[in-house]
């Protein structure tokens, strides 16, 4: 799809980048929890999660993948990703969300045309009920709301200019 053609890289239009975003956290969730996640008919203004993963994206691309979560979901995740019991995956939910949004970080900036020049963070997990997040600077932020099977997920690019 993109690449490189001689000396000039190919990168894809940034008006396409919500797109590809959404559909890499689909085809992420397809392949590795096994899972369809679909786009809500109403998307929600508030957001509860008690999960949150982020990826750093460092390189010719600057950015802050995250995803957020009610613990339910990133316990549900962990269980359809490993093959655990909800018991057993509780205690896993954390590895769980931060393995789901490195995959999706750095299949995004393949498939935009930032591969091998970008690198990614090691992923961070926080857990709790009252916190937010917020990237310093003058970010543009793609953000998009999916269901997965029936809760909510959150997935933002904060990209730094």
């Amino acid at each position: 799809m993109f690449g490189y053609l001689g000396e000039i890289r190919l990168t894809a239009p940034r008006s396409d980048w919500p797109d590809i975003l959404r559909e890499t956290a689909m085809e992420v969730f397809s392949t590795m929890v096994g899972v369809a996640l679909t786009v809500p008919e109403e998307s929600a203004i508030s957001l509860v999660a008690h999960v949150t993963g982020m990826v750093g994206i460092a390189g010719p691309l600057s950015a802050i993948l995250t995803l957020r979560c009610r613990e339910a979901a990133a316990i549900k995740l962990a269980s359809q990703m490993l093959g655990v019991s909800l018991e057993d995956a509780a205690t896993q939910k954390c590895d769980a969300v931060g393995e789901i949004c490195n995959i999706v970080a750095g299949l995004f900036k393949a498939k935009i045309g930032f591969g091998d020049s970008c690198s990614l963070s090691v992923p961070t997990v926080i857990v709790g009920k009252d916190y937010k997040i917020r990237a310093a600077g003058n970010e543009e932020r793609l953000e998009l709301q999916l269901l997965y099977e029936r809760d909510d997920i959150w997935i933002a690019l904060d990209i730094r200019p």
